[in-house]
């Protein structure tokens, strides 16, 4: 995987075993940070990549000038690999090796949110309740099903292949 924009742009990053994880693939993640470019100022913003995987998400964010990141990560294995790309990139955003649903309440605001759990796994809404506390500006879901947004407004939609990047606000 490379980084696509930024001060890290065409950098390499390694990505855990794809039976583990499901990395963002790069025309989506270039897709998600441009609309996103269109709605906030990225200088002095703050991330949350809620299902962290390979960590690309997060890395791209500072790539392209957020201010902070925070990166959750149910798998030690793959939360070592995540701490083995920030190292490469001589950066060190918070990465909390956790269950997301249950951290999420630990943490301050954040301007951007992004939930992308195992596709099947059903939690997308519980994902949500779990972040409405946290959120001070736009969450971002990636899912390949259907997904009850009760109480959520929907900025944008887009589909790639099977999946929807969905943009919301609280």
């Amino acid at each position: 995987m490379i980084i696509t924009a930024g001060k890290f742009k065409g950098r390499k990053v390694t990505a855990p075993d794809e039976n583990i994880t499901r990395p963002t693939l790069s025309k989506v993640r270039m897709s998600v940070f441009n609309t996103l470019q269109s709605m906030i100022e990225f200088e002095g913003s703050s991330f949350l990549d809620m299902y962290a995987g390979s960590g690309i998400m997060g890395l791209e964010a500072l790539s392209r000038g957020f201010s902070s990141v925070t990166a959750l990560e149910k798998n030690p294995k793959v939360t070592s690999i995540i701490k083995s790309n920030f190292k490469k990139f001589e950066i060190s955003p918070k990465l909390f090796t956790c269950d997301s649903l249950k951290f999420t309440s630990k943490l301050d605001k954040f301007d951007v949110i992004y939930i992308d759990p195992p596709y099947f796994s059903g939690i997308y809404e519980k994902s949500l309740q779990a972040v409405k506390d946290i959120a001070d500006g736009i969450i971002i879901l990636e899912h390949v099903t259907e997904v009850d947004f009760q109480g959520f407004e929907v900025i944008k939609q887009k589909k790639y292949g099977d999946k929807f990047i969905t943009f919301l606000k609280f």
